[in-house]
């Protein structure tokens, strides 16, 4: 099992940038399909994006594409998500997921056995 912290969460202007972090403990996060997925009120958890394991590859969902940047630096076992460009709709709750077992990037969320506690972000228009 891998313990996740998110951080970075906040308010911000529609045409703004946060940077989200995701930092782990109790295991390596380079052995981990780490995942980002969002909810907002009322709506289902969905994949934002998420990069494979021991790889740079990383997999978006269509609505934040050329906008978000997932990225991962080891030496300080912890996941990034960089947004650029945001939209009010981009307003939710952030989690960051750890899947241990699949050989590809997931959207399932249920493939993720390890979650943060979530950050907000809001996006004021």
């Amino acid at each position: 099992q891998v313990q996740l912290v998110e951080s970075g969460g906040g308010l911000v202007q529609t045409g703004g940038s946060l940077r989200l972090s995701c930092a782990a403990s109790g295991r390596t996060l380079s052995s981990y399909t780490m995942g980002w997925f969002r909810q907002a009120p009322g709506k289902e958890r969905e994949f934002v994006g998420a990069i494979l394991r021991s790889s740079s590859y990383t997999r978006y969902a269509d609505s934040v594409k050329g906008r978000f940047t997932i990225s991962r630096d080891n030496a300080k076992n912890t996941v990034y998500l960089q947004m650029n460009s945001l939209k009010p709709e981009d307003t939710a709750v952030y989690y960051c997921a750890a899947d241990g077992r699949s050989l590809y990037v997931s959207q399932n969320k249920d493939n993720y056995n390890d979650w943060g506690q979530g950050t907000q972000v809001t996006v004021s228009s």
